[in-house]
């Protein structure tokens, strides 16, 4: 029989493991939030009655696994809390979802003889969405090695491939999911507006240049970093590069700024992959140079 669980912190992350969990097969006891509307809201989607509370302790203490899914400057807070209050069992699994913070923050569990730990779903959850989001995503892991396993066998019952990463390490691997994910739009909006300027219809920017978008990631995937990188910087051709910078600047010198940096920074991917010559390369880095 699977654990029972707790919620605390009903918002798009902790409605979607509340649903799905219960779809896997675990119990939920208890739901908790800010709003007990939002508490009751995940309730009724979860399909139970009578697993909402005012205090995020009692809807905590008959939880086998306990998921703090508030919003990241609570989670610690709310965890002394519900100690505080008796709000944990002994030998319970307490779990956070946040990228960002390690499960040290849940290090007051600890006086209660229960196991702390992370569950990160790299998952963009921009919208709610009641088909499993967690379905063949990866899931980060840490923490004591209770709730490892714990969170590795809730995981792949929620159709995700958890993978561990060091504790110490979880700031920079939240700042690897922001760059790829938060920074990819940036740049899209970038690549967007830019063709926008070309007179491509903004409607159809993303159709557009979804072939070569997929085909890069794919590339990406197949040969790997730096071999995936195809274009002029990757040629040394710095001719194209300064009309580039000539259009871009006749635009928006904001888009200017962020075409240089990003070209900049390419000049020592395209290095590493062995078509751009010291030579290019100089000539290239002098163009792309600030002011």
């Amino acid at each position: 029989m699977k654990p029972t669980f707790a919620i605390i912190g009903c918002g798009k992350v902790g409605t979607a493991l509340g649903k799905h969990l219960a779809d896997a097969g675990y119990t939920p006891v208890g739901f908790a939030s800010r709003s007990m509307g939002s508490a009751r809201r995940v309730a009724d989607v979860v399909g139970v009655e009578g697993a909402c509370f005012e205090a995020p302790w009692d809807a905590a203490k008959e939880a086998g696994i306990v998921f703090i899914t508030t919003p990241d400057h609570a989670i610690e807070e709310t965890c002394r809390i519900i100690v505080k209050n008796r709000g944990i069992r002994e030998k319970s699994i307490v779990l956070h979802c946040s990228g960002a913070l390690p499960s040290t923050i849940l290090s007051s569990v600890h006086s209660c003889h229960a196991s702390a730990g992370s569950m990160h779903p790299l998952q963009s959850f921009a919208a709610e969405n009641f088909k499993n989001p967690f379905q063949n995503i990866m899931v980060a892991v840490e923490g004591d090695e209770d709730a490892i396993q714990m969170a590795e066998a809730i995981a792949c019952d929620l159709g995700a491939q958890p993978f561990s990463i060091r504790t110490e390490g979880k700031t920079l691997y939240h700042a690897a999911a922001v760059v790829a994910s938060n920074y990819l739009v940036t740049l899209m909006d970038l690549s967007f507006k830019l063709i926008a300027a070309s007179g491509v219809s903004e409607s159809d920017a993303y159709h557009v240049l979804r072939p070569l978008i997929k085909g890069t990631l794919t590339n990406i995937e197949n040969v790997g970093i730096p071999d995936a990188l195809t274009g002029p910087i990757a040629r040394g051709d710095a001719e194209i590069v300064e009309k580039h910078m000539a259009a871009i600047r006749a635009l928006s010198p904001d888009l200017l700024t962020q075409y240089r940096t990003l070209g900049f920074a390419t000049i020592k991917i395209a290095l590493a992959k062995g078509t751009l010559s010291e030579d290019a390369a100089k000539q290239l880095l002098s163009i792309f140079k600030f002011d």
